[in-house]
């Protein structure tokens, strides 16, 4: 299973429980309230996806863009 951009977006909406059209791809990701707990979610689910990342990684670029420049780039590792 690979993820896509919209997956990413979709996950990050679910944990945040955003509105969709709130959420700027570019807006710092911990000024909306996630915490830690929300991001390590977010880790075990991209996890069972097949595309490894920690939770270092997520916390130093928490935007929607640099998450899926990362895990854009993981996916293409893998293969």
């Amino acid at each position: 299973m690979s993820l896509s951009y919209e997956r990413v977006r979709e996950d990050v909406v679910d944990v945040l429980a955003e509105p969709p059209a709130e959420l700027s791809d570019d807006e710092n990701l911990l000024d909306l309230g996630l915490d830690s707990i929300r991001v390590m979610s977010l880790v075990e689910r991209w996890r069972a996806a097949g595309v490894d990342t920690t939770f270092a990684e997520l916390a130093e670029r928490p935007t929607v863009a640099d998450w899926w420049k990362l895990l854009a780039d993981r996916q293409e590792e893998g293969r």
